[in-house]
């Protein structure tokens, strides 16, 4: 019996998932300046939400050597089909960043979900667009069964994005993630290739066209 396998879309750096207002596009050196003012801009907001910086580790934020291995890490991610980043560009202007990770084929055809947004621009309905244009690409692009969003449940402003776009809650996972040097409970939400098969349309519809 033929086995077929899934082979990941070649996305490139200059492509774009582009949504009613927002673009998502791989990052790459030449954004780090752009990126580090946000970054620095942001750091209170975003903190308080991140995993601690292990010590010694490089310094993205302030290093353009470190920004640009990270984005050659993300691109061998891209071409292993295990994890896809994207900054998150409001009127050309980079604003935040959304990544799927851990991607894992198999009976699992699961990954995960997480996304920034600069201060500023938060409240305006960009993150949740730059969810469903995720969502689409997760579901009919790379043609995976689950994807799961995992958020501190006194996070409001990243909760409101998934509970704007219905996400089905599945509990508090506890003890879930060491954050900022504690380890913090989160909530699972999830949707399914199903669930997008019944609501994507309408969420494309909301959202995206």
């Amino acid at each position: 019996m033929k086995v077929t396998r899934f082979r990941p879309p070649s996305l490139t750096k200059s492509e774009l998932l582009k949504g009613r207002r927002v673009q998502l596009r791989p990052l790459s050196p030449e954004d780090f300046l752009e990126w580090k003012e946000v970054r620095k801009a942001n750091e209170e907001w975003l903190t308080k939400w991140e995993p601690s910086r292990p010590t010694g580790s490089p310094d993205v934020i302030n290093d353009k050597v470190a920004f640009s291995s990270r984005c050659n890490a993300r691109d061998r991610e891209r071409h292993l089909g295990s994890g896809y980043g994207f900054g998150i560009f409001v009127d050309q202007q980079f604003s935040g960043e959304i990544n799927i990770s851990s991607i894992q084929r198999g009976p699992f055809q699961n990954c995960y979900v997480g996304y920034w947004i600069d201060e500023r621009k938060a409240g305006y309905g960009y993150t949740p667009e730059a969810l469903v244009v995720l969502l689409h690409f997760a579901f009919d692009l790379l043609k995976l069964h689950r994807v799961q969003v995992a958020i501190i449940p006194r996070n409001t402003a990243s909760r409101r994005v998934v509970e704007k776009l219905e996400l089905r809650n599945e509990g508090v996972a506890e003890k879930y993630l060491e954050i900022n040097g504690k380890w913090e409970d989160h909530i699972r939400f999830a949707i399914t290739l199903e669930e997008w098969q019944n609501r994507g349309e309408s969420l494309m519809n909301d959202w995206v066209h």
